[in-house]
């Protein structure tokens, strides 16, 4: 077992962490312990159970999990569309929590754009494609700037995104590609802090769905704009540097790509690797393969050592301590 002297010096580290700045300090989007509880017939229900989530400026990052877990409940908190129970919420400097409606109202309009996965969703049918991207910024008034720079950003983003020959098009004259494509664009009119996407592809075939990730991509490196993807698609989730999973209302698992390059050919290659998301609680979820792969239920047996914490099955044949 771990003797007092190791005890001590994992005490004085651990106070040495809570001494650290606050957290979320540096971060744009800050979730902690963050609940939503919905009543249904009269039964509560918890969509959120103190999730925590912290997104780095500047990063595209994917959101996964099963249908119930609680992502869409977290998407429509960060785009103001629904209010959190209790805990805390912040982007790019609002507080979701005490925002009243005028200040939601124009945080939608200003903060963060999103794009919804039914493409006729997004876009007003009877408009063009830049009479749709130009709407947002008309609907913000000068802060927006006068008519010719709204028309010149329009154009701009719709030539970024790669459908500038949509210009002059009604969304039934376009492909559910561009029409995404074009969401895009009006969700990015009024230079968001944050990007936020709900199922994006899911009504698209997997080409098109690879070309709008790589309008989220040029999105993300061209413009600086952070990106929140909710996705089932692991083709996408795949395609970013991390992949955050919620499961009953609560951060999982949480995967990390990064590029390694072979020092004796060259040759790029990407490495991911897979983390279990300790809590502001101290709440660990173990991946639900590993726990039947062991039997674990119920509780486990833990052992703490100087630079580790080891977990078994709690059985009578599980290992004794030294």
């Amino acid at each position: 077992m771990t003797d007092t002297a190791d005890l001590r010096e994992l005490e004085r580290r651990a106070a040495a962490r809570r001494e650290s700045p606050a957290y979320g300090h540096d971060a744009l989007i800050t979730c902690d312990r963050l609940v939503r509880i919905f009543t249904a017939d009269g039964v509560e229900v918890q969509a959120l159970q103190g999730l925590d989530l912290l997104v780095r400026e500047g990063e595209l990052m994917a959101l996964v999990g099963a249908s119930g877990s609680g992502k869409s409940t977290l998407m429509n908190i960060l785009a103001g569309l629904d209010e959190p129970t209790a805990g805390a919420a912040k982007v790019a400097g609002h507080d979701l929590l005490t925002m009243g409606a005028r200040e939601r109202l124009r945080y939608r309009r200003e903060a963060v754009g999103f794009v919804w996965q039914q493409t006729a969703r997004n876009l007003l049918p009877y408009l063009t494609a830049i009479q749709n991207v130009a709407l947002p910024m008309q609907l913000r008034g000068r802060a927006a700037g006068g008519r010719r720079q709204r028309a010149e950003r329009a154009e701009s983003l719709l030539r970024i995104l790669e459908v500038g020959e949509c210009r002059d098009r009604r969304p039934h004259q376009m492909s559910g590609g561009q029409q995404q494509r074009v969401a895009i664009a009006v969700a990015l009119a009024n230079e968001p802090s944050v990007l936020l996407a709900d199922e994006p592809t899911g009504e698209l075939d997997s080409h098109t769905a690879e070309q709008i990730f790589e309008a989220f991509r040029t999105a993300n490196k061209e413009l600086g704009t952070t990106i929140v993807i909710v996705t089932h698609d692991q083709a996408v989730a795949s395609e970013v540097r991390r992949t955050v999973a919620i499961r009953d209302g609560r951060t999982s698992t949480e995967i990390l790509r990064r590029t390694e390059v072979d020092t004796a050919t060259g040759q790029e290659s990407v490495v991911a690797r897979e983390y279990a998301m300790l809590d502001r609680a101290g709440r660990l979820q173990l991946p639900a393969e590993y726990a039947r792969a062991l039997g674990m239920r119920d509780r486990v047996m833990l052992e703490l050592e100087p630079d580790h914490i080891q977990v078994w099955p709690d059985a009578p044949e599980g290992p004794e301590g030294p």
